[in-house]
């Protein structure tokens, strides 16, 4: 067995789904084209720090000197029983929680697991072995460095796609000085099909192939920590946190398998929560209720706000609630 094979046999066996390899090389290309273009368009909207570390995000070794390989690994999150056609549902009093949010928080579960991998790596290889461990907040471009890795490819609503996993999939990184043998990237494209973009609620997904964060329902709800426009409140509808019409219609989403990791802990009384009850959490209640849950994220001052918008919605669509 390769060094290759023996590192994709433990990453499986540590729960991830997908594990792939690429070399350190500087990104270029059309991704990297396309993140610059979006900058410059002003679609990061108030995520400024986008604009930052942008040589470490498109160069592995300004993470790790030395660096020649990325390992990179995926973990799929499709709910149990999630079906498309419940998308949406509106009720008067609950709000929708994005998939990736039923779970408690993907950033040190993902961590823990690397670092185990890791820790194989070395030793197997050399106990000195240089690496670092990135997941999401880490300056990487690592839906790109994915597809490089074989892991998928870029679909229209920018998300990384598996023919298998679909678009619910959490993405994590080994950069290391060891110099492995890079996968292929995957031959598939992503269907024309334009359905992404004809769900998204608010056209933050363009026919262009553009992507407007600021008009994302996840950013709206999530990133923003604003006031929301008021033409974009009503199209937030009952989406309490984050979205995700954008991954539930596309194709591969339908027959992809749920998450298989146990370990992961999914909360589904998350899926829908009490907007009212919401409305009437202190500061206190709001950490001990979602400890260790991505829904901490904006806030309770924020997540109010959104909750509010939501029962506004659902008080002026009575036929929908």
């Amino acid at each position: 067995m390769t060094l290759n094979e023996k590192i994709k046999q433990t990453a499986l066996e540590l729960g991830f789904d997908l594990v792939g390899v690429t070399d350190a090389s500087p990104l270029q290309g059309e991704q990297v084209n396309r993140l610059l273009a979006w900058l410059d368009a002003g679609y990061a909207g108030r995520m400024t720090w986008l604009h930052s570390n942008l040589e470490k995000r498109t160069d592995p070794s300004k993470l790790l000197p030395g660096a020649k390989s990325v390992i990179v690994v995926g973990l799929g999150y499709k709910p149990p029983g999630q079906k498309t056609e419940d998308r949406g549902q509106r009720t008067a009093s609950s709000g929708l929680v994005a998939a990736f949010a039923q779970y408690d928080d993907y950033h040190p579960f993902i961590k823990k697991l690397l670092r185990q991998l890791a820790d194989f790596i070395a030793s197997i290889t050399c106990p000195s072995m240089q690496f670092k461990i990135c997941v999401d907040s880490s300056p990487l471009l690592e839906r790109a460095l994915a597809v490089r890795a074989g892991l998928g490819i870029i679909g229209k609503n920018r998300m990384l796609i598996n023919p298998r996993l679909g678009p619910q999939i959490f993405l994590g990184e080994i950069v290391t000085n060891l110099e492995l043998d890079p996968d292929k990237p995957l031959k598939d494209s992503c269907p024309d099909c334009g359905k992404c973009v004809a769900a998204c609620p608010t056209g933050a997904l363009k026919s262009d192939g553009s992507f407007d964060a600021t008009k994302c329902i996840s950013y709206l709800t999530i990133e923003s920590n604003t006031d929301i426009p008021a033409d974009l409140a009503p199209k937030i509808g009952n989406h309490l946190f984050g979205c995700g019409e954008c991954l539930l219609a596309c194709p591969y989403q339908l027959n992809a398998p749920p998450c298989a990791n146990k370990e992961f802990v999914f909360h589904p009384e998350r899926a829908n929560l009490d907007l009212n009850e919401l409305l009437n959490l202190t500061e206190d209640e709001f950490h001990a209720r979602f400890a260790g849950s991505p829904i901490l994220r904006p806030g309770l001052r924020h997540l109010q706000l959104i909750a509010q918008i939501c029962l506004n919605n659902a008080l002026a669509c009575p036929e929908q609630a």
